[in-house]
């Protein structure tokens, strides 16, 4: 892997190694700051026995992994001029991008199912809909994924081309396009039609069924909010996926000519795809109640630990008190800000109202550091 650009490239690309790792490194601390607060809440909350919950908390793990593993490497292609990480970081890492890419995939086609069976059968589907499924579907989830993922384990090779050391791919043009368009079949066109169906068919019925409770008024709010989770669902999974796969399916059946403009498409596809790890914390937060509660406790609590850690270090310092005046104070002062800290980390374990709950997002890995586009 390198990060050559087309050739005859301009003085004014002298900012990409550092304006490109500048915004990797945004994407970074967002999304793992972002996804390791939706873990903490949930994992605090203790609401990760029901199908909704655990089907975010995979999500979520699927999201860190993928920022974890991804971003950094990618970011470092426009430092260093080579590929220093040897031949098996090389295989390790564009593995474990395609299985987190396919385990999210799956996993929000598997969410749109059971958001349709919650929201059109929500007596008849209790059965199905249990913890325990829920964890055989997750199961599912990331064994297929191993399965798809698993030709990246030699797709990728790490090369010598011009006496530097890369990463690329090392099959013929030929395997590696029966690759990306397998990739993009079993990755994003049946994942969207599933959910453009089950999405399509749970919105008609919020909009048209009619609900036998006679007080329609919480009910019809509360679909309406599902409503739009829905739409904003399918347009951020659409909208984050796309660029990436035309860029792909335009280098095989187009001419992709190698110059500045298809460069920076490159680039902003990667960017695009990358920053959608980061931003479904924000959408939690902005379309869900029980979300921003459960952020607002976590931030609580570390400012709690915070102003605690300060009053003891304080009472330590206080040279006008006695040793065993300063003791004393030390183990009241601990109690009481332990006791302080423990009342506010104690998220409420209330529902969390499961059609409030449902993720949105994908990321797609695009994991070629070259120009060239697979």
């Amino acid at each position: 892997m390198n990060r050559s650009a087309p050739a005859g490239s301009s003085e004014g690309y002298d900012l990409e190694p550092v304006l490109i790792p500048l915004v990797y490194s945004a994407i970074f601390l967002v999304g793992m700051v972002g996804n390791s607060l939706v873990l903490a809440v949930l994992l605090r909350n203790g609401k990760v026995n029901n199908t909704t919950n655990l089907f975010i908390l995979n999500l979520g793990v699927a999201d860190l992994c993928f920022i974890l593993f991804c971003v950094p490497f990618q970011a470092t292609i426009y430092v260093l001029d080579s590929w220093v990480f040897g031949p098996f970081v090389c295989k390790a890492v564009h593995f474990v991008i395609y299985l987190t890419m396919y385990a999210s995939s799956f996993t929000l086609a598997t969410v749109s199912l059971d958001r349709y069976l919650a929201i059109r059968y929500p007596l008849r589907s209790r059965e199905l809909r249990t913890p325990r499924n829920a964890l055989a579907a997750i199961g599912l989830v990331w064994g297929l994924s191993i399965i798809f993922s698993g030709p990246y384990l030699s797709y990728y090779q790490e090369l010598q081309l011009a006496n530097v050391t890369v990463c690329l791919p090392g099959w013929q043009d030929s395997q590696r396009k029966a690759m990306d368009l397998c990739t993009f079949v079993f990755s994003y066109i049946i994942p969207v039609l599933i959910l453009s169906l089950t999405y399509a068919r749970t919105i008609h019925y919020l909009w048209k069924a009619v609900d036998p409770i006679e007080d329609m008024s919480e009910s019809k709010k509360a679909k309406r909010k599902v409503t739009r989770m829905i739409i904003i669902v399918a347009i951020l999974f659409c909208l984050c996926w796309l660029p990436h796969h035309l860029v792909i399916l335009y280098f095989w059946f187009g001419r992709f000519s190698l110059n500045h403009k298809t460069y920076a498409l490159r680039i902003l596809s990667h960017v695009i795809s990358y920053a959608n790890s980061c931003v479904n914390p924000i959408v939690y937060a902005l379309v869900s109640k029980h979300f921003r509660k459960g952020f607002k406790k976590i931030f609580n609590c570390l400012l709690h630990k915070k102003v605690a850690n300060k009053i003891h270090a304080v009472q330590v310092t206080n040279t006008g008190v006695s040793t065993l005046e300063v003791g004393s104070t030390e183990v009241t002062q601990i109690s009481e800000a332990h006791a302080r800290s423990s009342s506010c980390c104690q998220i409420s374990a209330q529902h969390w109202g499961e059609p409030e709950q449902l993720r949105l997002g994908q990321k797609i890995p695009n994991s070629f550091i070259t120009f060239n586009v697979t």
